[in-house]
């Protein structure tokens, strides 16, 4: 929830202020039991198909004076602070027969994962070349680059909000509407939804961002539009995704924390209302666009032949593909 409205300040929150308020506003609500998305299932592979198993991490094999971490492909080691059993006063001699260890065996990037119990860690990993990669509530993680022949090309880390917005459309060409209690522009319309939550897909967010605000379930329909901009909350930047949903049902249950006002408001109504941003009006006329054409922006899920790993695949597709997968899957 308050993807366009919280996303597009320039104010920036601290860390602990920000994690407390995601806190609040997850456990404030009423969590529907499932949001699966009717999208198109797994396929299922008809013949064998030659497959190996790829391990990206392995435990480094190390003298009991050295940190043990994780190997990972690219030859960097990683050391997670909850697996190593070490007090502040021998830290830094570890730390020096390690790090000697580590440039002989011609590992890379060192990375270390410090909890908040072993902060005291901190200033000896920055007095020894360590500078800090990213945070997140309770750990910290910090990493040299160790070869001096090579310049280091590690990523930064995430640097995107994932926001949703779930363009729902009745049969009477009216749509769901909400008005929020903090919005940026007081007594403005929009559409619902929300941050994007880890580990979560595009769809499943906005189908539990519109039942947690107007209590409309729903189901999937296409993928409408998508807005990217930067600046936006912590200095990332912001990716916000309309998506097209199928009401379930048409009566409100409204998320007095958030939200002050729902409606149904009819087509012609919102492409000209003076409270709707023209961005949210341009959403509804693409989908319109979209209908007209017989186009949708589906998605399936699929499974990376390598790495083993389910992924979401989002492309085109026209009324007459659309039929016949419909076909194969009665």
């Amino acid at each position: 929830m308050l993807a366009t409205g919280f996303l597009a300040r320039r104010t920036v929150l601290n860390q602990p202020a920000f994690n407390s308020w995601s806190t609040l506003l997850r456990t404030a609500r009423n969590r529907p039991t499932s949001t699966v998305a009717a999208r198109v299932p797994l396929k299922v592979q008809s013949q064998r198909q030659f497959t190996r198993v790829y391990s990206s991490s392995k435990a480094m094999d190390t003298p009991a004076d050295v940190f043990r971490g994780i190997t990972d492909r690219f030859a960097g080691v990683t050391v997670d602070g909850r697996e190593e059993n070490v007090d502040k006063s021998s830290f830094q001699d570890k730390l020096t027969k390690s790090l000697n260890f580590w440039t002989t065996n011609k590992n890379r990037a060192i990375w270390f994962r410090v909890y908040k119990e072993q902060a005291d860690w901190v200033p000896i990993l920055a007095e020894n070349g360590f500078d800090f990669h990213h945070a997140k509530a309770g750990v910290v993680v910090m990493y040299r680059w160790l070869p001096e022949d090579e310049s280091s090309n590690l990523p930064t880390y995430a640097h995107t909000l994932m926001g949703v917005g779930g363009l729902v459309i009745n049969e009477q060409d009216e749509v769901l509407v909400v008005s929020e209690r903090f919005a940026m522009i007081p007594n403005s319309w929009k559409l619902p939804g929300g941050y994007v939550e880890p580990r979560e897909n595009l769809i499943d967010a906005a189908i539990r961002e519109v039942v947690e605000e107007t209590g409309i379930r729903t189901e999937f329909r296409s993928v409408v539009s998508l807005r990217h901009a930067h600046g936006g909350t912590f200095g990332c930047s912001d990716m916000y995704v309309v998506i097209a949903l199928k009401p379930l049902n048409l009566d409100f249950k409204r998320c007095e924390r958030e939200i002050a006002r729902i409606q149904w408001m009819p087509i012609a109504e919102y492409v000209k209302h003076p409270h709707v941003h023209e961005t949210n009006r341009q959403f509804v006329r693409t989908f319109l666009d979209y209908q007209k054409r017989g186009l949708t922006l589906t998605c399936r899920d699929d499974v990376h032949q390598v790495l083993k790993k389910k992924y979401n695949l989002y492309y085109v597709e026209g009324e007459q593909q659309q039929q016949q997968q419909d076909q194969k899957n009665l």
